[in-house]
């Protein structure tokens, strides 16, 4: 059990069990993976909706998760262990016993980066098989995951990891404090830390609330996808700060070089996109195929859309929405 408390915020000490149930002889189910499992199918149905609006046949999304959920936990896992690997080496060396502490992902440790990562680029294998323009996929896509990462972190929340360090009384952050319960400073109270599990959890609601907003005004394909990774990668920078399990290669918390790269790349690529857009999104402009890549082709109401669409081509309404007009 771990007891915990905002005091902040009015919430008195409570505690937390971070196994859900169990079956049969002894076999936890735990929170976490229950949480995390809500986020991906919150990242399908999103998908599912927003695949409309951009023209992609819905019944193609069905393999593209899998390739997306499956490659995103083995990315999530192997960045995890290649970032750690002392932890999962045993002693005496056993090959054995090293591969079993690798595929043992019920004992803990997987890494969102890779997971996007690895997650990418089975959107990417499927889009190509399956014959999608790959920019309009991700940016179906893009939103959905911010979704699920803002609901994966209170994983963390239950099982009380990932927090920050300890929150000092004049910090602006103070109020939110999370009182924490046993901890690795105190064997006899209760410690204070930053709850950097909730920052980033309302980070990235922000971020899909905005970017909702602004997606059916979107300028080119894969803007959607590069305000996610911006914006993501901005709000990891300095939220990994505060944390006290980062992982690290030398002096450098991985997880902030890389939501620094993240930013600086893809916030170029975005101001890149809004310029040449320009270009593209002239009525009387003479289009090549990179031109014809990147034009959006949004629809605000997808049934009327396609209603319309139907009557015009001769053919029936169930048959246009379910295979879309331009795949």
């Amino acid at each position: 059990m771990t007891q915990i408390s905002f005091p902040g915020i009015g919430i008195d000490t409570f505690e937390v069990d971070n196994v859900a149930f169990t079956i049969g002889d002894g076999f936890a189910v735990y929170w976490y993976g229950i949480i995390i499992t809500l986020g991906i199918i919150s990242a399908f149905i999103y998908t599912f909706y927003r695949a409309k609006n951009e023209m992609i046949n819905q019944d193609h999304l069905i393999d593209v998760g899998l390739w997306t959920v499956i490659l995103g936990v083995i990315g999530a896992r192997l960045y995890y262990v290649l970032t750690s690997l002392e932890d999962f080496i045993p002693e005496p060396f056993s090959f054995g016993e090293f591969m079993k502490n690798v595929f043992n992902i019920r004992g803990g440790g997987l890494a969102i980066y890779g997971g996007i990562i690895c997650g990418a680029a089975g959107v990417i294998i499927a889009s190509f098989i399956k014959k999608i323009n790959t920019l309009k996929l991700v940016d179906s896509v893009a939103p959905g995951v911010m979704i699920a990462q803002a609901i994966g972190r209170w994983g963390n929340f239950v099982n009380g990891e990932a927090h920050g360090g300890i929150v000092s009384e004049g910090h602006p952050l103070h109020f939110l404090r999370m009182g924490l319960y046993p901890n690795e400073d105190s064997i006899f109270s209760m410690v204070y830390y930053h709850p950097t599990f909730l920052y980033e959890s309302l980070w990235n609601i922000c971020g899909f609330i905005l970017i909702n907003i602004l997606y059916k005004k979107k300028k080119f394909n894969g803007q959607i996808a590069c305000m996610y990774l911006a914006w993501y990668g901005f709000g990891r920078f300095f939220i990994e700060g505060l944390r006290t399990d980062s992982l690290y290669v030398g002096p450098f918390r991985i997880s902030q070089v890389v939501g620094a790269a993240c930013f600086i790349i893809f916030g170029s690529l975005l101001v890149w996109g809004l310029i040449y857009s320009k270009k593209f999104n002239n009525p009387d402009a003479e289009l090549n195929k990179f031109d014809k890549l990147l034009k959006p082709e949004v629809v605000q109401d997808p049934d009327r859309f396609y209603s319309k669409w139907f009557k015009k081509n001769n053919k029936p309404a169930k048959e246009a929405i379910k295979n879309g007009k331009n795949n």
